[in-house]
């Protein structure tokens, strides 16, 4: 995996292109900037990397916009050491992303075969999340409760699992659809019983299916 002064340059001119419109928090830039996307693509697309697309990464997945990466990861309001679960390992991007902005990551994987390609791009970029092959809408109580939690499908509905398994003053940020489109939803968890939500537009992602996938 190489990393030129032209990637770096590229980066520098999606980062512009994430600042207008829209992200804000310096934080999720600066890791924008740190973590080479191209390194998660196959070498055909090495030239469209940065932009604003989404591509299909094998396993009928894809590894989405770079501006919904960021939308998602800033809506989390993450502190460092946080302890973070993230539905959908995918590409391993999103996943580099969370590691570079210096929270504990928890990532599930339906599909083995992104689990193992995931994995091995994340360890030579020198990042540690926890990784594991399982099924997201069970979550991974073993290590709740979480301080925030990141959805990377389409949802259909708000998985019971995953409001259980995050602490009181958490943030769980999920697209919830079913079809072409989902909302882009922040719950906030104000007691045991008590939550609070907050929406933020279309967007659209591959769906969120149960139970593992060879």
């Amino acid at each position: 995996m190489v990393d030129t002064f032209k990637h770096k340059g590229m980066r520098k001119q999606l980062i512009e292109e994430l600042r207008e419109k829209g992200i804000r928090d310096n934080r999720v830039l600066e890791a924008f900037d740190a973590v080479p996307r191209h390194f998660f693509l196959d070498l055909a697309f090495e030239k469209q990397a940065y932009s604003n697309m989404a591509f299909q990464i094998g396993a009928g997945q894809t590894i989405s916009h770079p501006y919904t990466v960021a939308f998602q990861t800033e809506l989390l309001e993450l502190k460092p050491k946080e302890k973070v679960l993230e539905i959908g390992t995918g590409s391993g991007f999103q996943t580099s992303i969370l590691c570079e902005m210096g929270v504990k990551v928890f990532s599930i994987e339906r599909q083995r075969e992104l689990a193992l390609k995931s994995k091995s791009i994340i360890h030579q970029l020198g990042y540690t999340p926890k990784l594991y092959y399982g099924d997201g809408y069970a979550g991974k109580a073993t290590f709740a409760p979480f301080d925030k939690i990141l959805v990377t499908c389409g949802a259909p509905f708000i998985p019971d699992a995953l409001l259980e398994q995050l602490k009181v003053g958490g943030i769980l940020v999920i697209p919830i659809g079913e079809g072409a489109k989902q909302i882009m939803t922040k719950i906030v968890k104000k007691s045991a019983t008590d939550f609070t939500k907050q929406e933020f537009g279309d967007f659209s992602f591959v769906p969120m299916l149960a139970r593992t996938a060879k």
